[in-house]
């Protein structure tokens, strides 16, 4: 299939923070989607850990135990995250810690992965950060519409999964690659693939 014609799931999330003697736990999750050009927000939720959310962790978010008290668990939200997933090509900015978030569900088959902090490690290696918001920022890409947005602040998931579907579009476009084929987005070499592609774009 053709980049141009996959349907794309950017899925983020906030964790409660890891402290001594526990793991980190999520308490709140976005999955938003593109296709073409266009970005479609879909779920958004808080959800309800099993421990507190720590002081660094909140002071980083700013979600609080008494947001999330409410909030229904992660197995709650199953069946709307599979309705979004399923069939799309999950994207992340560091994909680390939605894969480890998700193994909650060890059944699932979601997939394939574009992890879009390795394309833009790819596509723009002299950068000095490849952190979403610096990435963003570095490119001049605050200034497209979904950002401008007036609810969007960084660390809120529905916002980061925006902006890294942002960057995705990005570098599609920037990369003449909405008529290649899909797979390359996960192909081995693919930093090699970029160079070269970004060399092109460099002399034309």
């Amino acid at each position: 299939m053709r980049i141009g014609e996959t349907r794309f799931a950017a899925i983020d999330f906030e964790g409660a923070g890891a402290a001594p003697g526990r793991t980190d736990e999520p308490v709140q999750i976005a999955i938003v989607h593109l296709l073409g050009s266009k970005i479609a927000p879909s779920l958004c939720s808080y959800v309800k850990a099993g421990s507190s959310v720590t002081w660094a962790a909140r002071k980083v978010h700013g979600i609080t135990d008494s947001m999330i008290q409410d909030a229904p668990r992660l197995v709650d939200l199953w069946p709307r995250i599979k309705s979004d997933m399923e069939g799309s090509w999950i994207v992340a900015h560091g994909a680390g810690t939605e894969k480890r978030f998700l193994r909650v569900f060890p059944f699932h088959s979601f997939g394939p992965w574009v992890d879009t902090l390795d394309l833009a490690r790819a596509v723009y290696p002299g950068l000095a950060s490849h952190a979403l918001g610096e990435v963003i920022k570095a490119l001049g890409l605050e200034k497209e519409p979904e950002i401008q947005d007036g609810g969007f602040r960084w660390h809120d998931a529905r916002c980061d999964a925006i902006a890294s579907l942002v960057l995705l579009r990005h570098l599609i476009a920037v990369c003449g690659l909405a008529d290649a084929g899909a797979e390359v987005l996960k192909a081995a070499g693919l930093e090699s693939y970029f160079k070269i592609r970004s060399g092109k774009l460099r002399k034309a």
